[in-house]
């Protein structure tokens, strides 16, 4: 009999899972969890470099446009423990690739986003951690 191993989390966990906590710096899904903020993505869930609002640009979600294509409506974005604006430039790129970014506070994005997934919607997360 082989002993049940929990798989290897190296920044990147494939498939969509639902975020089950977040708080303390970071995330748990999947019964792991993870310091940091992370990128939740049809494809699966990666660590993300940013670490507050000034972060989230076009640049720090290359990723989401790189899967865009038809993957991804939704794009729930948490600012952190506030509502922050985009900035235009990255709202119209989000419209340009078809996506509606909706900015909010991380806890009401990773709330929606585990709704939105349950429904089997289109949608992606972009989540700071939180203290």
């Amino acid at each position: 009999m082989t002993p049940m191993t929990t798989p290897k989390y190296d920044g990147f966990l494939p498939g969509r899972h639902v975020i089950e906590g977040y708080g303390n710096g970071g995330f748990s899904f999947a019964g792991m969890s993870h310091r940091g903020s992370i990128l939740a993505l049809p494809s699966g869930i990666s660590a993300w470099d940013a670490v507050n609002a000034e972060d989230i640009s076009i640049a720090s979600l290359a990723p989401v446009f790189a899967e865009a294509a038809g993957a991804i409506e939704h794009l729930l974005i948490g600012t952190g423990p506030h509502l922050l604006p985009l900035a235009a430039a990255l709202r119209e790129r989000l419209r340009e690739a078809g996506i509606h970014g909706e900015p909010m506070a991380t806890g009401a994005a990773a709330r929606t986003y585990s709704i939105l997934l349950a429904e089997d919607r289109r949608v992606a997360a972009a989540l700071l951690a939180v203290p």
